[in-house]
């Protein structure tokens, strides 16, 4: 089940007087939020991917069952309560990429973009390097279509 965050706007206005703005709840789930630190977090260029070696395994044979979903949320977990949020990330970063600058680089962006488009106050966002992607590597199954090995 899908935990979710009440939040009621206490802007001024008394019963009937309220602005419209303050009539009424807003409530955000968890994978609202999972799903915007994750495609945010991908917008970073240098990382690669989310999610470590089998977090990547279980979603591509996720994303092969149909209705299984897209995989958004791989590699993220999050935290809501009724006017924070926590993010926890896994990330695989491409060589070269400085790791402390580029976590610092999709710290900022997940908390921008979070506290933008939810309201919410981002208390923290914990990144897991897992891996460094090497140029020379082949990309996993997910990125394209195998090659046959018999015609």
């Amino acid at each position: 089940m899908t935990e979710t965050t009440q939040r009621r706007n206490t802007a001024g206005g008394k019963g009937d007087q309220a602005p419209p703005e303050a009539r009424g709840k807003t409530e955000i789930a968890d994978a609202v939020v999972a799903k915007i630190a994750g495609m945010t977090a991908r917008e970073v260029p240098e990382i690669h991917h989310l999610g470590g070696g089998m977090t990547r395994a279980l979603g591509a044979v996720r994303q092969r069952v149909p209705g299984g979903g897209s995989g958004v949320t791989q590699g993220v977990k999050v935290e809501v309560g009724e006017r924070q949020a926590a993010v926890d990330l896994d990330v695989v970063v491409e060589y070269g990429a400085a790791i402390a600058d580029t976590a610092a680089d999709v710290r900022t962006s997940v908390v921008n973009a979070v506290e933008r488009m939810t309201g919410l106050e981002v208390v923290e966002v914990n990144i897991s390097v897992d891996d460094v992607h090497l140029p020379d590597e082949p990309e996993d199954e997910e990125s394209g279509p195998e090659e046959r090995r018999v015609a």
